[in-house]
């Protein structure tokens, strides 16, 4: 359930699919007292939305009968003990998912021809992941970074691994040639092969970038390639055979660091947008330039939940189970946000508690 959520993957999460296509999302908990009924509400909302397959007049029997075994399926590849913050159980006709969350998400079973993925867009930019490179001379692992963990990346040629036994080790050794491991020609190739691999990976899945290795290992990688140029680098050897708690340890500085520079730097961009008067703040105002397409900058408290209605365009708060009540609107203000090209950043809370906790600079 700690699969990357990628670009790539949330488009074809959205793609259409045959109807019915099942969501079922549920807030989850880690830890004891709260986590003891998460099995409970879980078999419940499996339930119902069992219930409503069966009770829909669109849904042919053996589409029932089909969706509920995803959701069964689902359901068993659930991890409940290593829970988060939240789970989602994608099933549609022929496939299903389980993805677990960092994030908070409304209980909700939602039936239509896409699945429902406001709340996996707003975490994956909640989680602002990011990919870690640890360099050694015989080995270049890729690691899939977010601020909870880093899990190693396996594919698009990664690991790359060789072996640094020379077999002309002993005549080098007689002529009095024998490089250090960071200047002989086989190191040079095996790292430009590392950073051809890399720029690939870099170029399907942007993000911000962070290599670990000895210092020698990092000047010899930005001058046989390009790939990380621009990335910050962790002067730390011994990482690239992992484990990936020391990886996450490694790298905890520079992404604190990280995030200290960009919060300072959202609010900056605020108060010059407030100067200009292409500035909303709070929930409804936000909305209304979100879905005018307005927005270029939206900053929301990464904490920040709100039930609402709508009634006639605008926001009004609303209580959970309300009639027309919307558990998830922070999440669909992302959504709408990502899909018109806006910059989503998530602050501390009460970070923006003077700003109504959510605030934007507006294109025009």
């Amino acid at each position: 359930m700690h699969r990357s959520l990628t670009s790539t993957t949330l488009a074809e999460l959205r793609r259409p699919r045959p109807y019915p296509a099942v969501t079922v999302v549920l807030p989850t908990h880690r830890r004891e007292p709260d986590n003891a009924q998460d099995p409970v509400r879980l078999r419940n909302l499996v339930a119902e939305a069992k219930e409503r397959l069966r009770a829909d007049p669109a849904v042919t029997a053996e589409r029932a009968h089909d969706g509920s075994g995803h959701l069964d399926r689902a359901l068993d590849e659930v991890d409940l003990v290593h829970a988060e913050d939240g789970l989602v159980l994608l099933a549609a006709p022929g496939e299903h998912q389980v993805w677990s969350l960092t994030r908070a998400v409304p209980a909700r079973v939602v039936l239509a021809d896409t699945f429902l993925t406001r709340n996996l867009v707003a975490a994956q930019a909640a989680e602002r992941p990011y990919w870690v490179l640890t360099v050694s001379a015989d080995r270049v692992t890729l690691w899939n970074g977010t601020p909870e963990r880093v899990t190693e990346h396996q594919g698009d040629g990664f690991p790359l691994t060789r072996s640094l036994e020379d077999p002309d080790a002993q005549r080098k050794e007689r002529i009095g040639d024998v490089p250090s491991t960071f200047r002989d020609e086989q190191t040079r190739t095996f790292l430009r092969d590392a950073d051809h691999a890399l720029a690939n990976v870099l170029h399907a899945d942007p993000r911000p970038l962070l290599v670990a290795g000895e210092a020698a290992a990092l000047s010899l990688l930005g001058d046989v390639g390009t790939a990380t140029h621009g990335a910050t680098q962790i002067r730390h050897g011994g990482l690239a055979q992992g484990p990936a708690k020391a990886v996450h340890e490694a790298v905890g500085p520079a992404l604190a660091e990280r995030d200290r520079a960009e919060q300072d730097a959202t609010l900056k961009e605020l108060d010059s947008a407030q100067g200009r008067k292409q500035y909303a703040a709070g929930l409804d105002d936000v909305w209304q330039n979100v879905t005018a397409g307005r927005v270029g900058l939206l900053a929301v408290e990464d904490s920040y939940r709100a039930t609402v209605r709508d009634h006639g365009g605008h926001l009004e708060p609303a209580e959970t189970g309300d009639l027309d009540a919307r558990d998830d609107i922070v999440d669909e203000i992302v959504e709408r946000a990502l899909e018109s090209g806006a910059e989503v950043r998530f602050l501390p809370e009460d970070t923006l508690t003077d700003r109504g906790r959510i605030s934007a600079a507006l294109r025009y």
